[in-house]
């Protein structure tokens, strides 16, 4: 018994000298989380993800895993993401949605591409239809195809990663009983000894139908984190040709560059689906983003012609997308190769 109360007394002791006086501000930290999670507050959460660096550049990626990846959309290429670079004191990308939540379709970071969708058309209600570096999706009772809805993956693949020092090799081996059946592989390589990021890509053909689509890299850049305003200056090598949303008002055409009059609004858009003016071969494929504050930019190019472009901006990030028609006969492949080289 009079061990019973001596327990007692000192846990009545530790209460009062050490519990007691912070009570207050325990209560009010709980309270504070409460209402944040009762908003919707997103709390940041470790994703699987891997770092490369060649000594000059150091690049974190998210990895594709099915259930516990970054990415869970179902419009984007789940391999590659990038959720920081950095070069020279500079870093290049981020979280530009401020909106992003597990499944949107593009709560994604990074240079990511995005392929066209295949099958769609062809396939029944219920039935199976393609999105290269996603997999295979389920067709539901809708309209018709909407590239910002998140669809039901019946058939992710099989993956593999391999990850080195300065090297990421992604690829995704997919076979369906619609006749549609790919290899595609993806490797990143901060080039040795230079301030670059190689991205080649490859998709085989292992099906009986030819796979026809186009893909483009949507260039989520965010070059320190400098919001869409004056600062931001978007180049091309060709006369560069744009009507639409905010063009002419809030952005002009200057000497082949889209120069900002004034900072983009939460709610404002600049934006363009028929970008014109550029040629036939891969040499106008050649882009220039920079910060004219920091000094900090990227110069994009491919090697392959840019079969049509569109232009969006929002208030965090300015986007050229450049695309590229691929069209691969049975057991042919087709590869592609974009380069970007980072200054500051």
């Amino acid at each position: 018994m009079v061990q019973y109360m001596a327990g007692n007394n000192q846990i009545s002791t530790f209460f009062k000298n050490f519990i007691q006086p912070y009570l207050y501000t325990i209560m009010k930290i709980y309270l504070v989380l409460l209402v944040l999670a009762i908003s919707g507050f997103k709390v940041s959460k470790e994703y699987p993800s891997a770092e490369i660096s060649n000594g000059l550049i150091k690049a974190k990626f998210y990895l594709p895993e099915a259930e516990t990846g970054y990415y869970q959309g179902t419009r984007f290429d789940r391999a590659g993401i990038i959720s920081s670079l950095e070069y020279n004191g500079h870093s290049f990308f981020g979280e530009w949605n401020p909106k992003a939540v597990p499944g949107l379709h593009d709560a994604i970071t990074g240079p990511v591409d995005e392929f066209m969708v295949i099958g769609y058309d062809e396939a029944p209600l219920g039935g199976n239809f393609l999105k290269i570096g996603v997999g295979e999706l389920i067709k539901p009772e809708e309209k018709a195809y909407s590239r910002f809805k998140t669809y039901e993956i019946k058939n992710h693949g099989k993956r593999k990663v391999n990850v080195k020092k300065n090297s990421i090799h992604f690829s995704q081996v997919l076979k369906t009983q619609s006749g549609f059946s790919y290899k595609y592989e993806k490797k990143t390589t901060l080039v040795p000894g230079e301030p670059t990021l190689l991205l080649e890509q490859t998709l085989k053909n292992t099906g009986p139908k030819t796979i026809e689509t186009y893909v483009y890299n949507h260039n989520f850049f965010m070059i320190d984190n400098e919001p869409t305003n004056e600062n931001i200056r978007t180049t091309f090598v060709f006369d560069f040709k744009a009507e639409g949303n905010g063009f002419g008002t809030i952005a002009e055409i200057e000497n082949k560059s889209i120069v900002y009059k004034r900072a983009l609004k939460p709610s404002e858009n600049v934006f363009c689906n028929d970008v014109q003016g550029f040629g036939n071969t891969s040499k106008d494929f050649d882009i220039h983003i920079e910060n004219l504050k920091t000094g900090a930019g990227v110069h994009i190019t491919g090697d392959k012609p840019i079969n049509n472009m569109i232009y969006w901006a929002c208030a965090t990030t300015a986007c050229p997308e450049p695309y590229i028609k691929i069209k691969v006969e049975p057991g042919q492949t087709f590869a592609w190769t974009t380069k970007y080289k980072f200054k500051g």
